[in-house]
Order: structure tokens, then sequence, then C-alpha cells
């Protein structure tokens, strides 16, 4: 039986991989079991590999290397892909607030690590290893421990056992802080149910319907195409009911006169300038206007030819051309108003309205294809790995650091796939992937990555525990964890009067921890805590990954 402890206990290709299999399989594994309704997930792959490794099972450097890093890789360039359309639009109106918010989280982080550097005395990278794990951050991790190879040559194997060590805690002190706050402010579910209905700023950006009745004197005989430039508000007029009954599509040169009824698309939020601008709203259901005129439907296609990727809705034509109006498209799961401006996207759902004819032929333009969208677009995949590992490559030079300094293979990647994902579609590059693909490239890369890093970091960390301080480690990941948190939870909720079920998914996202957001979901019983973890993770993702490098590369 040499052959099997060769295999398990030997070296070559074959080992290597049959190791890094059995590490992420039961890896996986033990992380769907829950404790008090916490599971620490595919981190669960990272121990796994620390006690295969204790235990004499180690993989040959040069596969580990690559492996390890080429995870890392397709993680972070999924989660770029992921996270790139909603980076820039994060920003926005209250956006703004919870994205300092979780800035303000990251940098009170930082100063603490960088406090008891000065105070214990432990090398740089154990610190940085117990901040990546302190806010449950991966890509931290791997981020930090590329800027220490391109600085020395050294794998930093204190890096991960700083981060192993702290990050079980870390997860628990993230939900303990979510509780605490809800008791020191003694927060009620149902008050802050109730105050959520006044606040969904993201429910009202999205597209609605309204009839109105044309009223303003100011609009009688003019073209349709003429009212949409008198008012300051992105809208569409799909249908007009005549005053003799006749129903027709509302095409740019159609004449509005007193006393028509208009099916009108818009933003919640603008509804009532609309209205009064235009007339009065009439109780008139979107299923009567569908009765009126059995000649016209109404229905969705999906934009799936890539010639249309990155065209404004004006330059088709389709009103013009073929008699029909389109009404709203759906991008994500969000409706929004169909303006002209508007830049379509693969993957987009546009509502047509028309005859069943002239919607035949707008559906052979936009190509309503699932089978090209099963297609996985690879060219934006690895053309953007290529172009992330370019400028991850950079060295940058800055006053006061001695080392030039790099974006490396964690930075580079997601910040070219943030880019390419918000800004291809103006270039005709097809960024689209559907959900699923984007999940399981993510998966397996972070599944390499942990494996990796936990084979390469066993060596030695029991001892470094037990033997030489690690368990006063678990406390210092404790406090990076738990004050910065507990700082600026305080204020979002006495300053910023932030309701309890968003700011519950800010502190989720400010420390990128999904386990957190999980928990938050289930309590809140709303998708809030997800809106406001969707609103501040790019940022924080992108943060987390520079600030440890810098930490690296200046102390």
């Amino acid at each position: 039986m040499e052959w099997i402890h060769t295999l398990f206990f030997g070296s070559g290709i074959g080992h290597s991989i049959l190791l890094v299999a059995i590490v992420i399989f039961i890896g996986i594994y033990l992380g769907k079991v829950k404790i008090a309704g916490i599971s620490l997930g595919i981190t669960w792959i990272l121990f796994v590999g620390i006690i295969f490794s204790h235990w004499g099972m180690r993989m040959d450097a040069h596969a580990l290397h690559f492996l390890k890093e080429f995870g890392l890789i397709l993680f972070v360039y999924s989660v770029g892909l992921q996270v790139g359309p909603g980076f820039f639009a994060s920003f926005k109106k209250g956006g703004l607030t919870l994205n300092l918010l979780a800035v303000l989280v990251i940098v009170l982080g930082v100063a603490i690590t960088c406090v008891l550097y000065v105070v214990t005395g432990l090398p740089v990278t154990t610190m940085v290893g117990i901040l990546s794990g302190a806010v449950t951050n991966t890509p931290g991790l791997g981020a930090a421990q590329q800027a220490y190879f391109d600085m020395t040559g050294e794998e930093g194997t204190e890096i991960a056992m700083g981060y192993a060590v702290a990050y079980p805690l870390g997860v628990v002190g993230i939900i303990a802080a979510i509780i605490l706050i809800r008791y020191i402010f003694r927060i009620s579910f149902d008050k802050e149910t109730e105050s959520a209905q006044s606040q969904m700023e993201e429910k009202e950006a999205r597209a609605t319907h309204v009839s109105v009745r044309v009223k303003n004197p100011a609009l009688f005989g003019k073209e349709v195409e003429a009212v949409a430039t008198l008012i300051d508000k992105k809208f569409v007029i799909s249908r007009v009911l005549h005053e003799n009954n006749d129903l027709e599509i509302a095409y740019s040169r159609t004449h509005l006169q007193a006393g028509d009824k208009l099916f009108i698309i818009a933003a919640r939020q603008d509804l009532d300038a609309i209205i009064a601008f235009i007339g009065e709203k009439i109780e008139m259901h979107r299923s009567e206007w569908e009765k009126l005129d059995s000649k016209l439907v109404s229905r969705r296609i999906m934009i799936t030819r890539s010639e249309i990727n990155g065209k404004m809705l004006a330059q088709l034509h389709l009103r013009g051309g073929f008699g029909v109006n389109i009404t709203r498209v759906n991008r994500a799961g969000v409706d929004l108003v169909a303006s002209p401006g508007l830049e379509l996207q693969i993957g987009d759902r546009v509502t047509v309205v028309g005859t069943e004819d002239s919607v035949k032929s707008v559906e052979k333009i936009l190509g309503n294809s699932l089978r090209r969208l099963r297609e996985p677009n690879l060219v934006p995949i690895f053309l953007g790995i290529a172009l992330g590992i370019l400028l991850g490559s950079i060295p940058f030079t800055f006053p006061g650091i001695p080392q030039p300094v790099k974006l490396g293979l964690a930075g580079g990647p997601l910040i070219i796939a943030i880019l390419i994902s918000k800004f291809g579609p103006h270039y005709k590059l097809v960024t689209y992937t559907t959900m699923s693909a984007n999940l399981m490239l993510r998966e397996i890369g972070i599944s390499l990555f942990l494996a990796c890093v936990g084979l390469e970091a066993g060596i030695g960390f029991v001892d470094t525990v037990v033997n030489q301080g690690g368990f006063a480690w678990i406390g210092y990941g404790f406090i990076i964890t738990f004050v910065p948190l507990m700082i600026v939870g305080c204020i979002a909720r006495r300053c910023y009067k932030i309701n309890y079920f968003t700011l519950m998914g800010l502190i989720a996202g400010s420390t990128t921890d999904p386990p957190a957001l999980a928990y938050s979901n289930g309590v809140a019983g709303n998708d809030m805590p997800a809106v406001g973890y969707a609103t501040v993770y790019p940022l924080t993702m992108f943060l987390r990954v520079l600030t440890a490098q810098l930490l690296i590369l200046i102390l």
C-alpha cells in the first residue's frame, strides 16, 4: 500500500491536485454546518488546509503558488464584474452617506491596527493578517500576500496565520455589534418597518405607470416628441386614447388634443410633476388600456444581439420604423424608464407595445435568444485578466514610501473588471455573464485560493498559536472588528437616523461578511439589509484590498 502513502504524502502534480480537491470537498461540506444559526461557510476550506498541512500533507511549492495566485485572480475578477455596474451608482443620493460611513469603518480599523502594531511589537505581516481576518476579507489577505511576495520574494505565511486565527471571532464580532446596537437604541422592528415605507429610494427610482388626461392648453396640438422636451423629467407616453375613443400608439408625430387620455411610464418620484404639467390623473388601470384594442400586444423581449450592446434607444428608431413603443427596460431586476438616451446592454429586457407583426419584427432586431445568453463570453474575461495583470504590475512611486507601490494580482484585475463591466458596452464589448456563471467562476477561484493558503500556513500554525502568543491575536482581531463597527453604528443611528435594517446591511457590507448579511436578512424579513450591503460593498472591497497592500508596503 506504499502507493497510497505516496499519493497523499508524496509530491507531484497528481498529489497536489488530489490534495486540493479533498481539502475543498471537506471544507465546503463542513461549511454547511451551522452553530446557533451561524456558519463560517467556505472559510472552512482554509482551516481544513491548515489541518492537512499540520499532519504533513504538503503540496508541490510551484503548483501551490500557481493555483493560489490563479484562484485569487479568478475570484477578484469575478467580484469586479459583479459589483462594477453598481460601483459608481452607489455614490448617488443616500448611497454617498452609507459609503462615507463604510470608509470610516475601514479607516478606524486600519488606525487600530497601526496602534496595536506599535504597542505589541508584532510583525506587520501578522497584524495585516489579523486585520483581514477580523473583517473577514479574503481578497485583502491575497493582496497583502502578493505585495509581500513582490517585495521580499517570500510567501508571507504569517499573514495567513493571523487571518486564520482572527477570522472565526471576526464573524461573531460583526453579528454581536449588530445585536448590541439594536439593544442600545431600543429598536422596534415594527417601527423600523413603518419608517422604511417612506424611505425606499431605490424602489422610488423604478419605472411605474399612470393614466393622465390632457388639460394643459399649452399642449393642445403639440406633438408627443415636443411635449417630452417641455419638462425636465424622463417619461414615455405609451398610448393615447382620443375623445372619439380612437386608441393609438404614441408616435413621435402624434398630436395631443384637449381631453386625450395618456398612458405614461415614468419614475415614481417624477409622477406628481408630470401629472401637474399635463393635466389630471384619472383612474384607468393598465388592463383597461389593453382591453380597448385587442390588436395591440405588450411583450418583454430580451436583448441578446451583440450589435445592440451599447446603443442608445433612440438610435434604433423602433417607434418610427416599426410602429412600436419601448415603455420600460428591466436591467438586473430593476425597471428603468425607456428614455431616448438610455444605453442598452446585453441581457436587458425591454417591454415592447405594438401590433403582433410589428412586435415580432422588433424581436428579430433585438435577438430574444436565451441560447445566446447561455453561451459564455470569454473575451472580456481573459482580456480583462490580461489587462488587470498588466495594470497590477505597473509600479507607482509615492513620496515617503521606499518601495514602488503595485496594485498586484488582486488590485489590478479588480479595477479592470469594475471598469470593463461598467464601460465595456460603450465600446461594443459584451460583458454580460449569467449570475450562475459568475458565481461558479468566483467560487472556484476562492476555493483554490483558500485551500492553497491553508496548506501553506499549516506548517507551524499550532506552535504559533499555543507557544508564541497566538491566543492574544484573537483578542486583537476582536478589537479591530468590534470597536469601529460600534462607533460607526452609533454615529449612523444617532446622527443620520439611518434605518436599522439598512444599518445591518451597512455593517455587513463594510466588513464584506456574507454570514452577517445572511443573519441580517433572516432577522429583518425584507431586502433592506441586502440593499445596504450592495450599496457599500463595491467601494469597501476596493479599499480593503488597497489598504492591506499599503500597510505592507509602508510599514
